[in-house]
């Protein structure tokens, strides 16, 4: 079930086309990733969910109806642009963001101190939030976003600024939300993050959407028919046309690609046949390699 739906939103400024008819739909309890290039226009759309600003043309819907203002009020949103307000103590102003959100005093208060916990900054409670660090203050803003349970979260480059360390627990902790029942939709340029967490994805390159879908699926449609071949002792891998081409030569391996016509369950066979076969594994392309090779097509047909 879609939990939000996006339908051929335009969106222009002064001449320039931030969104040419875009769609998309995000299913229930899904972690989506949106990608781009810079300027591309996903923060753009962001807004738009958000209500920062409006489109010039088509709809956003929020469980199967038009969103409101009202809901906007339980989405939690972290944008970019990172602002918190530096001369309050880390402990009051996650407890104000929450109470903003419609938690009381008690609840935010009980929440805050979770968090803080969770994250080590237990002692920087009473701490102005000026004395912390980047990544700090990134958590601690993380925290003020999530405090308050949504059920739908937004997160634009949450990666930015966390070293590797910090950007592995904040994975753990989307995919915890996930658990408990949040929709998520974030933009990152992390192509690593998107294969860890993302189930879907909406790639954008100057305003429209050049390629949506299941993850799985989308590096199973880029794949380069490569597999990688591990034989016994110091066996050496021959070519063999009619079935294959040796594509490179690596310590203990050898990559193959597959002829055209050729199918997998002959090549197996045939190196069964001549060889003692330790390992066979296909190559499916990153999602840093098709995030490239899909902008720079779409940017050539342009």
């Amino acid at each position: 079930m879609a939990f939000i739906e996006i339908n051929d939103v335009v969106k222009q400024y002064k001449g320039h086309v931030a969104l040419n008819h875009v769609s998309l739909s995000v299913e229930k309890g899904c972690i989506y990733g949106l990608l781009g290039p810079n300027g591309a226009g996903k923060t753009t759309l962001i807004r738009i969910i958000n209500m920062i600003t409006r489109p010039d043309s088509g709809t956003v819907m929020l469980d199967g109806r038009p969103i409101t203002a009202e809901d906007v009020a339980h989405i939690g949103y972290l944008p970019e642009e990172r602002g918190l307000y530096k001369k309050m103590k880390v402990g009051e102003e996650i407890v104000y963001l929450a109470r903003l959100k419609g938690m009381t005093k008690a609840e935010a208060t009980e929440k805050m101190k979770f968090w803080l916990e969770r994250f080590n900054l237990t002692e920087w409670r009473d701490k102005k939030v000026e004395t912390l660090s980047k990544g700090m203050q990134q958590k601690v803003q993380f925290i003020a976003t999530v405090i308050h349970e949504p059920k739908l979260l937004i997160f634009d480059e949450p990666f930015s600024g966390f070293d590797p360390v910090n950007a592995e627990q904040l994975k753990r902790e989307i995919l915890e939300l996930q658990k408990k029942g949040a929709t998520i939709l974030f933009s990152t340029h992390n192509m690593e993050s998107v294969e860890e967490v993302c189930e879907q994805i909406t790639l954008i390159n100057h305003s429209e959407v050049v390629l949506e879908g299941n993850v799985a699926d989308i590096k199973q449609r880029y794949k380069k028919h490569l597999y990688e071949i591990t034989l016994a002792g110091d066996e050496e891998l021959k070519p063999c046309d009619e079935l294959y081409t040796i594509e490179e030569k690596r310590p203990g391996a050898t990559l193959i690609r597959l002829a055209s016509g050729a199918a997998i369950r002959d090549v197996i066979t045939r190196l069964n046949e001549q060889y003692a076969l330790n390992g066979f594994r296909e190559l499916l392309p990153s999602m840093h390699e098709i995030f490239i090779e899909t902008v720079k097509t779409s940017s050539n047909n342009e």
